[in-house]
């Protein structure tokens, strides 16, 4: 049987019992949230249970199963993990161009419940290259707060020896009170900006799931059954190409792009509880397909392809101030990084190169890169920070070192040669992606050498969908073209 994760008890009003040891675990193994798993778009799970590099040295990782839905599957999968009447659940959700949502029993890939939403038009002339239907990944409530990173990183857990109280009602025990603290005080000391009311990470998660319909309503379904406890809210205009959609401390945010529908290209903000939507807009277009990137205040930090990496504040999305590249445009979105109590914001240009940028002045340098996908970025056991991405027919990677107290980029390893590399994800040290040839092959990558550990042959039967590689909890998922869902890892336990 799978760990329960301790957003579960909390979502569905059960006692919590253990609060030190249940933070702490939701803290350091933290679900998929959202595109880029997390607000820091860092494709990164810090700690499993069963994937290490040593163990896919051993035979045992593979294909767990596979599932043909009636639609073509969306890009990516966001695992949850609760308590009904049938025991301890995991499952993995994903959308469809076409409005139609899955969501699956992750441990043996059973349809638990599906759900059709609407599809939408652009209204008027369609903006060549527009797709058509919901573009916008499905994605969970999630906390600007950095991720705990395990050892060799920052993790605002607790390091003296444990001790609970009471604490004031509604506001948890008074360790968990303490944590949420220093999490507040950590981004003070990254972004020199006051610090924010902690939002208790990892507490009193909401059991929702989070899609933007291509009608631009927003949808807030349970995670259990798919159902819609109240009304859709008014969000986007109908037709708008919509990604990097995440909601983070009861505010969601998404990307426009392409002038799609009619609307400017842009970054949108709707506030949850009061309904109220606010919008930024580029003269250029949002780079990427993740969106923005968070810092820990909450800052929201936007590549351009005017060349512009822009910090909006949270909520209001007021521009605080902007990096230029030098370059004609940004080509991914932000990656955003601690590296020795420094926040750091990273994105590649058009013109082969990989910028620095210190989040809190917003200064930075450009690195020769040749970088064609998304960045991922990860810290190993040593406190080495890594930013990895593919670059041309294999996948690189850079490391952070200090020149002068200055972070600098330094080339790492280069990846044996793979056809049409997508974008890497990180499970405790084991880089995995997909060579998206015509007959795909799923790597696992020792993430600090580079060298491969396994392969899955001839199993994926066609490209995988929209170029997206997802990962929690012992299982890799990916969707082909065919409709096809896969799962790969571990064996569970009966």
């Amino acid at each position: 049987m799978r760990r329960l994760n301790p957003v579960v008890g909390l979502s569905f009003g059960l006692t919590l019992v253990a609060p030190v040891l249940m933070h702490a675990q939701f803290r350091v193994a933290p679900d998929w949230m959202t595109a880029g798993g997390d607000a820091q778009r860092s494709s990164w799970i810090r700690t499993d249970p069963k994937i290490s590099v040593e163990r896919l040295r051993k035979p045992g990782f593979d294909l767990v199963w596979k599932l043909k839905l009636d639609h073509d599957p969306g890009a990516a999968a966001t695992l949850s993990h609760y308590i009904g009447y049938r025991g301890f659940r995991s499952l993995a959700f994903t959308g469809s161009r076409d409005g139609d949502l899955t969501a699956i029993d992750a441990d043996i890939g059973r349809i638990e419940w599906t759900k059709s939403l609407p599809v939408g038009h652009a209204s008027g002339a369609a903006t060549p290259g527009c797709p058509d239907g919901m573009t916008a990944e499905v994605t969970r409530a999630t906390t600007a707060a950095l991720p705990g990173a395990g050892r060799g990183g920052f993790s605002p857990g607790r390091s003296g020896p444990a001790k609970s109280g009471v604490g004031e009602p509604g506001k948890g025990a008074v360790i968990i009170q303490e944590i949420a603290a220093r999490e507040a005080m950590m981004a003070h000391a990254m972004l020199g900006a006051p610090p924010r009311a902690p939002a208790m990470p990892g507490i009193r998660m909401p059991s929702f799931l989070d899609v933007l319909s291509a009608d631009g309503m927003l949808h807030r379904l349970y995670v259990s059954n798919g159902e819609e406890p109240s009304s859709p809210i008014p969000f986007l205009d109908r037709g708008a190409n919509a990604t990097g959609f995440i909601v983070v401390d009861n505010v969601a945010y998404v990307a426009t792009s392409q002038g799609c529908g009619g609307i400017p290209n842009g970054i949108w903000a709707l506030d949850l509880a009061s309904k109220q939507t606010v919008h930024w807009t580029t003269d250029g277009d949002v780079a990427g397909d993740e969106g923005p990137a968070f810092g820990p205040d909450g800052t929201l930090y936007v590549a351009t392809t005017t060349g512009q990496l822009v910090a909006l504040q949270p909520k209001t999305l007021q521009v605080k101030a902007s990096y230029p590249s030098g370059s004609p445009a940004f080509t991914t979105s932000p990656l955003f990084f601690e590296h020795k109590m420094k926040a750091m914001v990273a994105a590649a240009t058009s013109d082969h190169r990989l910028h620095l940028v210190d989040a809190l002045t917003l200064t930075g340098t450009g690195y020769a890169a040749n970088i064609s996908g998304a960045l991922t970025g990860w810290m190993d056991v040593l406190g080495t920070q890594w930013i990895v991405a593919p670059s041309k027919d294999s996948i690189a990677a850079w490391r952070i070192a200090d020149q002068e107290d200055t972070p600098v980029l330094q080339p790492g390893w280069t990846s044996r040669e793979m056809a049409s590399p997508l974008a890497p994800v990180v499970i405790n040290g084991v880089l995995f992606v997909v060579s998206n040839s015509t007959t795909p092959v799923l790597y696992a990558l020792d993430g600090a050498t580079g060298k491969e550990l396994w392969n899955s042959g001839k199993t994926i039967a066609d490209r995988v969908r929209n170029g997206r590689l997802t990962g929690s909890d012992t299982q890799l998922y990916l969707g082909t073209n065919d409709g096809t869902i896969y799962s790969f890892g571990f064996p569970i336990e009966h």
